[in-house]
């Protein structure tokens, strides 16, 4: 009996000692994302871009020989959830680095990634996110938020641009009029601002803001006050389900207003669900192409997709792209990382800070070149612009009709804004 026993004893030990080892061998990181909240209709191709990277990675030899060993939690866009999953993230077990999601929730966690040493790609691209050591007085430092692609606030001033360049290539008389529509939500609200103060200098007339939340409704009655105001531009700043809505009832209502989105307010999937509503909106796109585009990354994206897609028929929104692009982001840094001291969250964030105008690797022509330094976590300063377009009935597989060319995301205009100091941080 005593000799089973210290057998028992020593078998339990080495297990423990083995689970140590297995988990040493690994690299921890926590991933937020919207799965079942008022974000999920794009938070899900996003979040399923990330977790295909990261499978992706692993499949191929993880980063300095270790697997990454991805805690993926559904937090239903609920800032409490998310501070509850942080506080587990950041304990004994600490991760290396956050793949963060919202707007509200990453706001919230911010004095507490630079408290702990914890970087965050978020899907955020609030411009409060984007000063570490907020110098700008428009906002906190955040020394450990990080993003791909414009921030919030420069994607709505190159829009304005595009507008008031629309707006005298039309040759109409008198002021444009500008109106900011959305949530009553940091997320829509982020970019309100400064929109509106560049629409002033531009020379628009600016509206009240218009209210409508995040959900899908009817918003029968936000139409007729754009049409009754007479707007002209209109910025939806929800995300995509909402923004379908309005676009829908606003068609039906017989409003013309010139739509321009949220860079989550629009995609191939919106343009499916709202058909003709939709077409004409003018977005941002954070990738250089879409599914299927022409550039050598996109044989890198479609092995990526595979991961969860072994039968390559799933289309791809830009979502999902842009979900790929920031993870190989973030793999990049680990890579740094775990050759120049160790995948720690000060060593993580020290990677970001290591190349300028950076494509991951393999990603060339998909990924649009970005630079964060210590100064200034703007990775870009460049927005190009699209404008969807639809053609005929949008019933049916996705695949088929953007075959067919019945949706179109057709290239617009790329708009290279100064980095005025005055902007930074808001």
């Amino acid at each position: 009996m005593i000799m089973k026993s210290l057998l028992s004893t020593v078998s339990l030990a080495l297990l423990l000692g083995s689970a140590t080892t297995a988990a040493k061998a690994q690299i921890a990181i926590g991933h937020l994302e919207d799965l079942s909240g008022g974000t999920a209709d794009v938070g899900t191709p996003y979040g399923q871009g990330v977790a295909d990277t990261f499978a992706w990675v692993n499949k191929n030899g993880g980063v300095g020989g270790k697997q990454l060993d991805v805690d993926s939690n559904d937090y239903g866009y609920q800032v409490p959830r998310a501070i509850a999953l942080y506080k587990k993230w950041s304990g004994g077990d600490k991760v290396a680095a956050i793949m963060g999601w919202g707007t509200a929730d990453t706001e919230a966690l911010t004095a507490f990634l630079a408290q702990d040493k914890i970087p965050d790609i978020s899907g955020s691209y609030a411009a409060a996110l984007s000063d570490p050591e907020g110098t700008s007085g428009k906002a906190k430092a955040a020394p450990y938020n990080f993003f791909y692609g414009p921030t919030y606030s420069d994607a709505l001033r190159a829009e304005l641009t595009w507008a008031a360049e629309d707006w005298k290539a039309k040759g109409k008389p008198g002021k444009p009029k500008f109106v900011h529509m959305g949530a009553n939500h940091p997320y829509p609200n982020a970019p309100k601002a400064a929109g509106e103060a560049l629409a002033t200098e531009l020379g628009f007339e600016v509206l009240p803001p218009l209210v409508f939340a995040l959900s899908p409704g009817d918003y029968s009655a936000q139409c007729l006050s754009l049409k009754s105001a007479g707007a002209n531009y209109a910025y939806l700043g929800n995300t995509a389900a909402s923004n379908i809505s309005v676009m829908k009832a606003c068609k039906t209502a017989g409003v013309d207003v010139q739509f321009l989105s949220n860079v989550w307010g629009m995609d191939e999937n919106a343009a499916k669900t709202a058909g003709d509503a939709a077409d004409g909106v003018i977005f941002p796109l954070r990738t250089a192409v879409a599914w299927g585009g022409n550039a050598p990354g996109i044989k890198t994206v479609i092995e990526i997709s595979k991961m969860s897609d072994p039968t390559g028929k799933v289309y791809r929104p830009v979502h999902y792209i842009a979900g790929v692009c920031t993870a190989l982001y973030m793999k990049e840094a680990l890579d740094w990382a775990a050759k120049n001291g160790g995948a720690t969250g000060e060593n993580v964030a020290k990677g970001f800070y290591q190349k300028a105008n950076w494509v991951p690797a393999g990603m060339e022509g998909v990924c649009n070149p970005s630079t964060w330094t210590e100064k200034d976590h703007r990775p870009t300063t460049t927005v190009d612009l699209y404008r969807s377009r639809i053609s005929g009935p949008t019933d049916g597989d996705i695949n088929d009709v953007m075959a067919k060319g019945t949706i179109k995301l057709e290239k617009v205009k790329t708009v290279e804004l100064p980095r005025k100091p005055e902007w930074f941080g808001w």
